[in-house]
């Protein structure tokens, strides 16, 4: 994602422009030829990062809509401080680790971003990138706080709060940026010819990891599985999730198309196409499944499939054909009706379909570009994903072991009955005049 693509080159060089100038003063460059292009791939760079700002606005809605009602407010305070503490933690720990520059290739855990040191010169002309440091800054911090995120839904209706907090803070502070940096840093992966475009491994199948590790830590909801089988336990607003799903489509143009890092008109429209295609493939994949399946059409399964074909074609929105993508989609939405049917038959307890979308799905998207491109090879796109999600998966579980152990992770039976708004926050999110 860090890294500059040919495409966005060109403009520059059929202009006969340098692509990093040589200026002593922000204000010479501001007076370059180079500076029009520059300002235009800079405010790309940031309506992007609006636009996957927006998804923690969808995925709030969503896990909200698929839950309880009694559990609403307890959602909704945990995705406030994911994307909050998810800035922070980034500034702290997250980009300087993410982005290590010469390093072993493996784990090389850094400081503060540095803003205290920018120089006007250096942080905000060419000679960094096609877009300023701190375009690039928020641009990728806003990525962070997802992997956090899809663990949310997964865990929703019985966590308790303090252990969920902690876990998230650490997945993001530390796990997350040390991943990503194997791949985008310049790690090993990227060393081996790793190919995931926006983040299908990255972020999507490292957050699917990280959520069933808790999940089996923590265990189902009560009353979900019992002697008579699997008993549905309905969300309380299809509306909500049906906006939040909407939501998440709108912002993937930023996540994918900000991807692009730059505002070339031929990229980052190509990446939009793909995206979009391959969120309908998914979306009709998922339809008709489970309808055949379930025997009558299924507006979760139908949501979670336009979300199954965005995590399928992120690995490879660049490389993948028009036609291809459609395909991608289609066989992702076709995989989440059986990945979440699955999963709730060997009864690990997803209220949302976190770890069937982005675990499961993302797992099909990386392998997708070997299949549907030569941008890399099945065995390394396959080295990658199994790298991420074991990493994933052993920290996840290893911090919710201890947590266990310590504090416990997990309300107690009432509390759960009763729902997390009263007990853990003191206040519903309906109240009825």
């Amino acid at each position: 994602m860090k890294k500059l693509k040919l495409w966005s080159l060109a403009p520059l060089l059929l202009a006969g422009v340098a692509v990093a100038g040589d200026f002593e003063t922000y204000e010479a460059f501001a007076e370059s030829p180079e500076f029009a292009l520059f300002t235009v791939n800079n405010l790309w760079i940031l309506i992007s990062a609006a636009l996957v700002f927006i998804m923690h606005l969808g995925f709030s809605a969503l896990e909200s809509g698929l839950c309880q009602k009694k559990n609403t407010v307890n959602i909704l305070f945990k995705n406030v401080f994911i994307i909050s503490m998810g800035l922070l933690t980034y500034y702290f720990t997250g980009f300087n680790t993410h982005y290590p520059g010469d390093f072993n290739g493996f784990i090389s855990i850094n400081g503060m971003a540095g803003f205290a040191e920018a120089d006007a010169v250096a942080n905000t002309t060419s000679a960094y990138a096609d877009y300023t440091y701190w375009a690039d800054f928020i641009f990728q911090a806003m990525f962070a706080a997802t992997a956090a995120t899809i663990v949310s839904g997964a865990v929703a209706e019985r966590v308790k709060l303090s252990a969920f907090l902690i876990h998230a803070t650490l997945l993001v502070a530390f796990a997350y940026p040390i991943a990503g940096s194997w791949h985008w840093g310049g790690g090993f992966l990227a060393e081996l010819g790793f190919y995931d475009f926006a983040g299908s491994t990255v972020v999507h199948l490292f957050g699917g990891a990280a959520a069933l590790a808790f999940v089996i830590v923590l265990g189902p909801r009560k009353g979900k599985y019992t002697a008579q089988g699997i008993k549905p336990i309905l969300g309380h607003s299809m509306p909500l999730a049906a906006i939040g799903v909407f939501l998440l489509f709108l912002g993937w143009f930023g996540f994918n198309g900000g991807s692009v890092l730059s505002a070339d008109p031929a990229a980052v429209s190509y990446v939009f196409t793909t995206t979009a295609l391959a969120a309908a493939g998914g979306a009709m994949g998922s339809m008709l499944l489970s309808t055949l399946i379930l025997k009558k059409p299924d507006l979760s399964m139908a949501l979670n499939g336009i979300l199954a074909g965005l995590v399928g074609i992120t690995a490879g929105p660049d490389v993948i054909s028009i036609f291809g993508s459609i395909i991608v989609g289609l066989i992702a939405g076709l995989i989440v009706v059986l990945a979440i049917l699955a999963i709730d038959k060997a009864k690990i307890d997803d209220p949302v379909g976190a770890i069937a979308v982005h675990g499961v799905c993302g797992i099909w998207g990386t392998v997708a570009v070997a299949l549907f491109s030569d941008a890399s090879t099945i065995g390394v796109q396959l080295t990658g994903v199994a790298a991420v999600a074991i990493f994933a998966f052993i920290f996840s579980l290893v911090v919710a072991l201890i947590l266990k152990a310590i504090m416990g992770v997990r309300v107690d039976e009432q509390e759960e009955s009763e729902g997390l708004d009263v007990h853990e926050h003191g206040s519903p999110a309906y109240v009825l005049d």
